[in-house]
This record gives C-alpha cells, sequence and structure tokens, in this order.
C-alpha cells in the first residue's frame, strides 16, 4: 500500500527565546487563557557556555504549542538596532511591513471567538493594534511582550478548488520569476496568464487523446 506523501499533522510547537519570561507567561496564560502544558529545566545541558535555561509552552489548541526560552543571565547582545524583536533586531530604516511579515497566526472558528480575544487584549497591556478583513480571513493584531508580533485570525468563507488551483499557477510562476533577473509583480502576473494558456492547452490536448482513445476502443 502507498503511503501518502503529505504525513505531516500540523505544528507541534513553534519556540522563540525570551528575555521577559514573567511578563509572557502573563501575556499568554492570562490574558490569552492558553494554559501552561509543558515545561523543561535544562541546568549544565548542552554545549561548552550553554547557559542553564527554562523551555516552557502553552497549549494553543488542536494539539498545538507556542513555546519560549528563557537563558538564565544571558543579556541581549549589544550593538543591534532598535526596530523589531528579542529575536531580530533591525535597523530604524528597514519598514515596518518586512518586520511584521515574521508572525504567528493563530486560528479561531467564528467571529464571537475571535471579538472575544480582541476583548481580553484590549483590556491588557498589549491591545489589538489593528482588525483586517483580507479577502478570505479576518484578523487582529497585537505584538506580545517580546515584541513578537501575533494574529489571530477566522475564515470568512472555505477556500474553494478553483482558489487552490490559482494558488499553484501563481506559485509555479513565481519560482520561474524569481530564478530569473530582476523579478516583479508585472513579470509575475504574465508568465501565470502564459501558464493559465498554456495548461488549458493541454488538458484539450488530453481530453481529445482519451476521446480518440475510447473511440477506438
Amino acid at each position: 500500500m502507498n503511503q501518502p506523501e503529505h504525513r505531516v499533522k500540523g505544528v507541534d510547537h513553534a519556540a522563540f527565546p525570551t528575555f521577559d519570561p514573567v511578563a509572557t507567561v502573563h501575556f499568554y496564560r492570562d490574558v490569552l487563557k492558553f494554559p501552561v502544558v509543558h515545561s523543561i529545566c535544562a541546568a549544565g545541558w548542552g554545549p561548552e557556555r550553554h547557559p542553564d535555561f527554562i523551555h516552557f509552552f502553552f497549549d494553543i489548541g488542536n494539539d498545538d504549542r507556542i513555546a519560549f526560552f528563557y537563558y538564565f543571565g544571558f543579556e541581549p547582545p549589544a550593538g543591534a538596532g532598535n526596530a523589531g524583536d528579542v529575536y531580530a533586531k533591525f535597523a530604524d530604516d528597514v519598514p515596518q511591513f518586512f518586520i511584521n511579515s515574521r508572525h504567528l497566526a493563530i486560528h479561531v472558528d467564528n467571529e464571537r471567538d475571535l471579538l472575544e480575544y480582541r476583548r481580553r487584549l484590549d483590556e491588557s497591556d498589549w491591545p489589538v493594534e489593528m482588525q483586517v478583513m483580507h479577502e478570505t480571513i479576518e484578523s487582529i493584531y497585537t505584538h506580545d511582550p517580546n515584541g513578537y508580533m501575533v494574529e489571530i485570525t477566522r475564515a470568512l468563507r472555505p477556500v474553494t478548488p478553483q482558489e487552490d488551483l490559482d494558488a499553484h499557477l501563481t506559485i509555479d510562476a513565481l519560482v520561474e520569476v524569481a530564478s530569473g533577473p530582476e523579478p516583479s509583480m508585472d513579470k509575475l502576473l504574465t508568465r501565470k496568464a502564459e501558464l493559465i494558456v498554456e495548461r488549458v492547452a493541454q488538458g484539450e490536448e488530453a481530453r481529445i487523446g482519451v476521446t480518440e482513445e475510447l473511440t477506438r476502443g
């Protein structure tokens, strides 16, 4: 029996460093109400000069977890910029859209749950910074105590098979365009249109071939 190519079952955990475990626990456990589900205390662990640390996990539903590392006595690296988070500091001239592109999105089932999380955040030290409708989802955003952007999102409608097909065509076009010189949106859309024409022609040829084969049979 053939095994499926796609065998993974979702996120076990996504992990990040923190320099403020007190605020981190307050944000995730007390404000968002994500239960603590696991922790690892590692003393004298790892290679030479590896500091003692605690690795702690919060349940974000569906058997998925978000986790943090706190290293005892390890201070934030000096010389970094002011923008970004505790993991990645950027110079002040780096656009905020680029910094925010690295974020964690957590799913809820409906508008009621989304608004409940909005209420919890708005009553905390980390209020919602924006609420956005984008095509098939609605999301709220804030930054946690470590500067990581956190998104809580709900689906507005199911994604259709036609949209899945569009995604395949878009990514195939992107890979081609980004592999060449001076990639741009115009080049991507042009190549995507060409791929649509090519694959429609291939599908028509295949249909004709099947019809001819059935006719001969």
